[in-house]
This record gives structure tokens, C-alpha cells and sequence, in this order.
């Protein structure tokens, strides 16, 4: 019975069973390159889109363990080799484990690329039976080993570590086969008679011609993963996996959940500050801390997650400095002896804080990027609605410009300071850890490596207040510069016929020169910027063994290395305290401006009174008006006095006047953009509106008319011809599928005017209200039109 619990006939059974695992995949390989491959192409035709082994759920594990299984063996092999090497002695039981592990290492690599060459795409839903066969046989003999390894260990008091790991990880690893190869069944198997009675041809009666498209009806892994896949990333699996094999179209992208897209992160931003928000005079006032306290709630998740990542990673890196002078300590033989195995700790130490470092690391970055875009698209929407419902007398001090640039540069840069965010409290931490290690291995030397660290730290400072200065006057050049030029390209024609060419051109080259300036002095700003980065690890290094050296403190190699690991990695917080703070001056600056125009005066909503369509005859009426665009004084004229009118439904109603009158003006009331001085201004149901100066959007000629609603054919097709639109589009390339440029550039004034006519019909409004809609179209077009 000793003879079944030896560890030599125990590796020549595992190895025996590798290699007929190594046979049966060579036999499998051979018989489906060579015997099948005209039947798996004939199959894959019918089953490619369902068929599969079990399920890709399962299957990828399955694969890439085996080849994980296999770098494991060849470690275990390398280790073995190494060590007996080192001892310069060899016996059967040696060689033997070295031909199990090398065995092992040759059969799971071949596996693996068997499964994934043949069974990625494959047609079949199980794995073969001999296979599976061999995953339970594989499972029995690793609890047979594990259960001869204690046996033989309570007989005889010692057992190679290398054997308890290599049975215990071949125990867990033929469980998980057993589990996913054997007893897990995939839902491909109940597809695959679906799939064989789907038709050849999906028309549009088929399921999938009611599918939203561009991907819209799928929902990212990422919402629904586990606790694994979340820790692992692989829910990123199939997205990678598709793109590996095609070129990624917009449909392939799953769309955003509810809870990490705008629909959930602008309803908590918007309560947060209307919650916060203070009445004043003419409309609620925000301030800079409001706005910052609900973007921190909106994005609060991410912001605790990634605080926690931020401290693990912090003390993760530091763990290697403080653990290197007892590692050189042990390896000359000056460890505590205590222990055998405070190498195997040690090294186990390093090891274990470096998974957690990298791992940490990387979903810091995740989750803060996450936090940074769930703000930003927030603060978007916010600002968006905003400059809806700004009033006329906000709108005065405020451009389009402006309002653009908030929404693209000053949310930006709120959700880059995600990144900066915890490196205001974690510098203080990183330097006191930094200090105590060196306090441990130097003494009273590390005072002066503090005093050093604090040099540097004031070094950067007018660095950074240099290169943020040379920034803006490069900025500010720039800005001359392409404003000049871009003038020049506008009217070159005039330049041409007046000969100016080569005095504009000097005059570019001249603010170039300017700019270039600016430009070197950046440069060798950001150089010096640069050069005290690196130097400043060799420097405070310097400072703090020459006060070693001063104090007769002894010095090391344990020491110095601790203490040159630490330095290298406080270099990161040194070196970033000066753009950490010109972060935080940049952000509070886009806050104050983004809270400023949040505080500005919205238009009153209840200028016009809503009346249920049906309840009244009248669609419009406006009764003793007064409406003024200077709202700041109550004793300003009116600009409309004393308006009295009644518009019954089907009425076409023309006002006319003088230039300057008020018509324009009229209409702003009716809409509710007029500030109301008394009077009252009743509609019934829905209106459309077209401005005098066509609004084009940039898109297709179709999109512009429909405006988001759905596609009409017959009731498009009237609208075109009660706009006289079918003769230019038979004029265009493209027909209403023709892209208009920027603002309409591509078309004439009276098309634009046509088209967006014909969007307010498509509409299918109560009212339509219509600002001079005849001014840049011909009298016979204006006749079609009015008819």
C-alpha cells in the first residue's frame, strides 16, 4: 500500500495521463484539419451565427485557463531545474517530476491551441466526448494525488512544496473543467432548431426589421456583470473578441445603462441645485460651491470607489521600499533564522503587493474616468437647458460663443481634475510614509531628505507660474495669428486685386515671430521643468546620504536601496504638486463661470397660458398686452402697447408694418421670449415657429424636415410639394438625401427658407407662426407658397 502513496509513481501516473491527453488532441487535430474540414464548412454555413461550443460564456474560460494551466507547469518546471541545479544533484525522483511537469506544460499548450483554432468558430455544442472523459479522469487522479500527498506528509513529516502546489492547483483547475466542459450545458443547443428553421432571407417582416439600430438595443456588459468580471475587466471580453474578428461598426457598440448616462446623472445634478439654490433678485443664484457639492453627489459613487483604490495603491507601492533592507538583510545570510520560510514570505510579500498596486491602479483609473465623464455630461446638459430658457436681457451678455466654450473647454477641464482630485490629500500621506521609511533605515537623516523634498517643491513652484505665463501669451498669439489669417483667406479676392499679398503676408509672419517666441520660452521652461523631475530623486538621495555620511550613521546596501526606492517613487507627487495646483486654479475658475451663467435670469414660464386644445374656439388671443425687451426698469416704455387680439381656429392672419414696428416683436411675445408687463396671452395647442433667418442644421436635407419624427411617406411627400421643394431636389445629386454643409452653405436663401418651412408643416401644429416667410423667395414661389 506504500507503493500508491510514493510521490515517483504518483508523477509517473500524472504524467502518463498527460500523455494521452497529448495523443487524443493530436488524434483530434489530425481527423478534423484533414477528415471533417469539408463538413464543418458545410455546417457553419447553417450554424455559424448560433452554434458554438456549450456557450462562449464558458468556452473562452476553458481556453484561456489551459493556457494558463500550461505557464503554470513550465514555472513549476523552471523552478525545478533551477533548484536542483543549484544542488548539483539528481535522482529518480528528479528527473521524473521534471518530464510530469514538462509533460503537462507541452499537453495543455497543445490543448489550448487546439480548442482555440478549432473550436472558436465551430459548429459544435460540446466538447468531445473523449475529452470530457479525460477532464473526470484528470479530476480523479488530482484528488487521488492531493489525498497520497497528506497521507505520505503525516507518515514522514516533509513533502516538497513544489508537489503541494502542483496538486492542489491541478485539483482546482480539473473541478473547474469538469464543471464547465461536463456538467454545464449551454442555450445553444436549444437554438440550433431555430436556427435551422429560420429563413434564407430576413425580410422586412422578420423580427429584426422592428430592431432599433446603431446599437441601440443592446446594454452594455458592464451593468449587469459580477463581482469577477468587474474585477477582471471581462466584460470588455466580447466587444474585443468581435473587433478581433471585424472592423467595429457603430451598431456593434452596446449603448450606455440608465444609470451611468445623462437620463441618470443630469436629474441629480439639476435637484442638487435647485435644492441648493438661493433666490435673488431676478432668478435663483448659484454659487461655486453649490455647483461643485452637486457634481461631487452626482458622480459620489465614483469618487468614494476611486478614493479607495487611490489609498490601496498608495500603500501597495510603498510596501516594496520597505521590505527590501530585510530581503538583502536574508540574502546575506544576516535574517532572522527563526524561520525557514522568511524568503518565501518576503518574496511572497513583494508578489502579493504588486498584484494589489496593478490591480488598484487600474480600476483607479477606470472609475475616475467613469466619475469624470458622468460629471461632464451632466454639467452639459445643465448648461444646454440653461441657455434654452435664458432671457432676452441674459441673452445680451451672453454669445453663442461663450456658451459653446463652457460646454466644451470649461467641463472638460472639471473632468480632467477627476484625476487630480485625491492627489490633495494623498501627497501628505505619500510623503509621511516616504519619511517613515526613511526615518527606519537612516535615523535623523531623513530630516534632511524632508528639507531637500521641500526644496524641490518650492523649485516647481515659479516653474509652473512661468510656464502657465508663457502658456498664455503663446495662447494669446495664436489667437492673433489665425484670426489675422483667417481673415486674410476671407478676402483674399480683394487682396489679389489690390496687390497686398506680400504686406499681409508680412504682417502673419510678423505675429508668427512673436508666437515663436512665446513658444521657445515655454520650451525651455518645460525642459527645465523636466530636468529637475529627474534630478530631484538624485538630489534629495544625495542630500540625505551626505548627512549620513556627516552623522556616522552606517550606510547599507539594504539601506540604500530602501531608501533609493523610496525616493523614486515620492519623485510622482513632487513633481505633479505644481500642476495639481494649477489644476485646481483652472477648475475653480470654470466653475465661478459655469455658476455664473447658471445664476443668470430665465425667461418667466408662465407668460403665456396654456389652454387644452378642444375647450375654445380661439387658437390665439392676447388680451390688454404690454411687452417690453428692457425688463430691468419698470419705468421703461413698452414696447408693445395695448395689444388686443383674437385669432380663431382655420384664420390666416397677416400682420403688416412699417420696418422697425414690432411684428418681429410680436411673435417673441407670443412665444413667450418677450419679457410680459401686464396683460394676459392665451394659445391653445401646439405652435410652430419660422424665424426670419433660416436655421439650418448640419445633416441630411431629409433629417432637416423631419426634426426627429418619423418617417410619413405620403404626408412628406405633400409637404414637398406645398413647398416647392421636389424641383430642387431633382436638381440635387442626392435628392433629399443630399448633405447640407455648415449652416446651409450649399444652399441658396430661398431653399433654406423652403426647408424650413417645411419642417414646421411636418410638424402638424395648431398655430404656425410665420416671420416674413416670403422674403427670400420669387414672387411666383411666394404665390405657390401662399396658396
Amino acid at each position: 500500500g506504500v507503493v500508491f502513496f510514493n510521490p515517483v509513481i504518483l508523477r509517473f501516473l500524472t504524467g502518463s495521463s498527460h500523455l494521452g491527453l497529448l495523443t487524443v488532441v493530436a488524434f483530434f487535430w489530425v481527423y478534423k484539419r484533414f477528415l471533417r474540414n469539408g463538413d464543418e464548412t458545410r455546417k457553419s454555413f447553417n450554424l455559424s451565427r448560433r452554434g458554438g461550443v456549450s456557450s462562449r460564456r464558458c468556452h473562452n474560460p476553458i481556453v484561456f485557463s489551459c493556457l494558463g494551466f500550461s505557464a503554470f507547469n513550465l514555472l513549476l518546471c523552471l523552478l525545478n531545474l533551477f533548484y536542483w541545479c543549484r544542488n548539483d544533484w539528481w535522482s529518480d525522483e528528479k528527473i521524473l517530476t521534471t518530464l510530469d511537469l514538462s509533460l503537462k506544460t507541452l499537453s495543455w499548450l497543445v490543448l489550448f491551441l487546439f480548442l482555440r483554432i478549432h473550436f472558436s468558430n465551430s459548429t459544435e455544442t460540446r466538447y468531445p466526448l473523449v475529452l470530457r472523459i479525460w477532464w473526470g479522469f484528470f479530476f480523479s487522479v488530482s484528488c487521488y494525488c492531493l489525498v497520497a500527498d497528506v497521507v505520505y506528509y503525516l507518515k514522514h513529516g516533509y513533502l516538497s512544496y513544489l508537489f503541494w502546489i502542483s496538486d492542489v492547483v491541478s485539483l482546482v483547475m480539473s473541478l473547474g473543467y469538469c464543471y464547465l466542459g461536463i456538467f454545464f450545458r449551454g442555450r445553444d443547443e436549444e437554438n440550433i432548431v431555430i436556427t435551422l428553421q429560420e429563413p434564407l432571407l430576413n425580410g422586412g417582416s422578420g423580427a429584426d426589421s422592428d430592431k432599433p439600430s446603431k446599437g441601440e438595443e443592446s446594454v452594455t456588459p458592464y451593468a449587469t456583470a459580477n463581482f469577477w468580471c468587474l474585477f477582471t475587466f471581462s466584460w470588455m471580453s466580447p466587444l474585443i473578441s468581435l473587433g478581433y474578428k471585424k472592423t467595429l461598426d457603430l451598431e456593434d457598440v452596446p449603448q450606455l445603462s440608465e444609470s451611468d448616462s445623462v437620463r441618470g446623472s443630469f436629474p441629480i445634478l439639476n435637484e442638487t441645485i435647485e435644492e441648493s439654490s438661493t433666490p435673488g433678485e431676478g432668478g435663483d443664484k448659484i454659487t461655486t460651491t453649490m455647483l461643485a457639492k452637486g457634481l461631487l453627489l452626482t458622480a459620489r459613487n465614483q469618487v468614494l470607489l476611486s478614493a479607495v483604490f487611490v489609498l490601496v495603491c498608495s500603500l501597495a507601492s510603498y510596501v516594496g521600499p520597505y521590505l527590501i533592507d530585510d530581503f538583502v538583510q536574508y540574502l546575506n545570510g544576516k535574517g532572522s533564522r527563526h524561520s525557514k520560510n522568511e524568503g518565501y514570505l518576503l518574496v511572497s510579500g513583494f508578489f502579493v503587493s504588486k498584484i494589489f498596486e496593478c490591480f488598484a491602479q487600474r480600476h483607479w483609473f477606470f472609475v475616475v474616468q467613469q466619475g469624470g465623464f458622468r460629471a461632464r455630461s451632466a454639467l452639459v446638459a445643465v448648461i444646454y437647458n440653461k441657455a434654452l430658457t435664458l432671457s432676452s436681457r441674459s441673452k445680451q451678455g451672453q454669445t453663442i460663443g461663450e456658451i459653446i466654450n463652457m460646454m466644451a473647454v470649461d467641463a472638460d477641464r472639471i473632468s480632467d481634475f477627476f484625476w487630480y482630485m485625491h492627489d490633495t490629500w494623498m501627497v501628505v500621506i505619500q510623503v509621511g510614509l516616504a519619511l517613515a521609511i526613511l526615518y527606519k533605515d537612516v535615523g535623523l537623516a531623513s530630516v534632511a531628505g524632508l528639507v531637500a523634498t521641500f526644496l524641490v517643491m518650492l523649485l516647481n513652484y515659479p516653474l509652473g507660474t512661468w510656464q502657465e505665463k508663457f502658456q498664455e501669451g503663446l495662447m494669446k498669439t495664436k489667437d492673433s495669428r489665425m484670426k489675422t489669417t483667417s481673415e486674410v483667406l476671407k478676402n483674399m479676392r480683394i487682396l489679389k486685386l489690390q496687390a497686398w499679398e506680400m504686406k499681409f503676408l508680412a504682417k502673419i509672419m510678423e505675429i508668427r515671430k512673436v508666437e515663436t517666441g512665446w513658444l521657445r520660452k515655454y520650451l525651455y521652461t518645460g525642459a527645465a521643468t523636466t530636468f529637475v523631475f529627474w534630478i530631484a530623486p538624485t538630489f534629495v538621495s544625495a542630500v540625505t546620504f551626505g548627512a549620513c555620511m556627516i552623522m556616522g550613521i552606517p550606510l547599507e546596501s539594504g539601506k540604500i536601496l530602501s531608501a533609493l526606492a523610496t525616493f523614486r517613487i515620492l519623485q510622482e507627487p513632487i513633481y505633479n504638486l505644481p500642476e495639481l495646483i494649477s489644476m485646481i486654479v483652472q477648475t475653480k475658475v470654470s466653475l465661478d463661470r459655469i455658476s455664473s451663467f447658471l445664476s443668470l435670469d430665465d425667461l418667466n414660464p408662465d407668460v403665456v397660458e396654456k389652454v387644452p386644445f378642444g375647450s375654445t374656439d380661439k387658437a390665439l388671443e392676447v388680451i390688454d398686452g404690454n411687452f417690453s425687451w428692457d425688463d430691468s426698469s419698470s419705468s421703461a416704455s413698452p414696447t408693445l402697447k395695448n395689444i388686443n387680439l383674437k385669432v380663431y381656429r382655420g384664420m390666416r392672419v397677416a400682420i403688416c408694418g412699417v420696418v422697425g414696428s414690432g411684428k418681429s416683436s410680436l411673435l417673441s411675445s407670443i412665444l413667450g421670449e418677450m419679457p410680459k408687463v401686464s396683460g394676459e396671452i392665451r394659445l391653445s395647442g401646439t405652435k410652430a415657429y419660422v424665424p426670419q433667418s433660416a436655421w439650418i442644421q448640419g445633416g441630411k436635407i431629409e433629417d432637416n424636415i423631419l426634426f426627429g419624427k418619423a418617417m410619413d411617406r405620403r404626408k412628406y411627400e405633400t409637404v414637398l410639394e406645398a413647398c416647392s421643394l421636389k424641383k430642387d431636389l431633382e436638381l440635387l445629386p442626392f435628392g433629399d438625401q443630399t448633405i447640407i454643409g455648415e449652416r446651409g452653405i450649399n444652399l441658396s436663401g430661398g431653399q433654406k427658407q423652403r426647408i424650413q418651412i417645411a419642417r414646421a408643416l411636418y410638424q402638424d401644429a395648431d398655430v404656425y407662426l410665420f416671420d416674413d416667410p416670403f422674403s427670400a423667395v420669387d414672387a411666383h414661389t411666394g404665390t405657390h407658397l401662399f396658396n
